[in-house]
């Protein structure tokens, strides 16, 4: 079964993409649209140079690889995906056939993570819009980066159940510092998850934004509310 995980920046698409990655019969794959996705745009990401160097940058030579054989034999294969990669005129045929999960969180959560990495996003760098774009397309499990943290073992139980796959306690943790299928922008990105070793306890009351970010959380929001109501009570 090819998993497909679609993802806007900051969302617990990296743990996710661990906890699929600690199941033995599951290869993952981190971001593959990524240097495609800077070459067409000419963005300045940190580690641009290391990112373009180490990922094909033609979407047709990717979408081909996304849609081709599991990697090592294995008999699943969990593909994250930023939504925000997918331009207009990226193949998505690729994507047709497989399983949609589909990873949320609030927004003002994710623009105060953001911006601690990275000069102020757009509406655009998070994704949201393109997100709702592809569940409108492809559907799929919807689940808040909040029902997760908040229980992990129900969370997974839950999506194992909707895409058709056995649970395995396996999901809950991974080895810390890294997993072999990283992207070469893990040192910049993943310290955080890098250290946890599984998924982190719940979090408190929601950042305070003040200026441009609030406005950029406030426009977003809209979006995520109505991704969130089709999320799974």
């Amino acid at each position: 079964m090819r998993i497909v995980g679609w993802s806007g920046p900051r969302n617990l698409s990296t743990a996710m993409m661990y906890a699929f990655g600690a199941r033995p019969d599951c290869a993952v794959s981190d971001e593959p649209f990524y240097a495609a996705y800077l070459a067409a745009t000419g963005l300045e990401h940190p580690m641009r140079d290391e990112i373009l160097a180490s990922q094909p940058t033609d979407p047709e030579e990717v979408a081909r690889a996304c849609a081709g054989p599991v990697p090592d034999g294995r008999e699943h294969w969990y593909q994250k995906h930023m939504c925000q990669h997918m331009l207009d005129g990226f193949p998505l045929d690729w994507a047709e056939g497989a399983a949609h999960v589909f990873l949320i969180r609030h927004p003002t959560r994710v623009v105060a993570s953001y911006a601690r990495k990275r000069e102020l996003p757009s509406l655009a760098d998070l994704g949201y819009e393109r997100q709702l774009e592809l569940h409108d397309r492809f559907g799929g499990p919807v689940l808040d980066s909040a029902a997760i943290r908040a229980g992990p073992d129900a969370a997974l139980r839950g999506l194992c159940g909707a895409l058709g796959l056995s649970f395995t306690e396996a999901m809950l943790s991974w080895p810390r510092a890294g997993h072999p299928s990283d992207g070469v922008w893990a040192v910049h990105w993943y310290d955080a998850v890098h250290a946890s070793g599984g998924f982190a306890e719940p979090e408190g009351p929601l950042p305070e934004l003040d200026g441009e970010l609030r406005q950029l959380a406030d426009a977003a929001l809209p979006i995520y509310e109505k991704l969130a109501g089709r999320a799974a009570r």
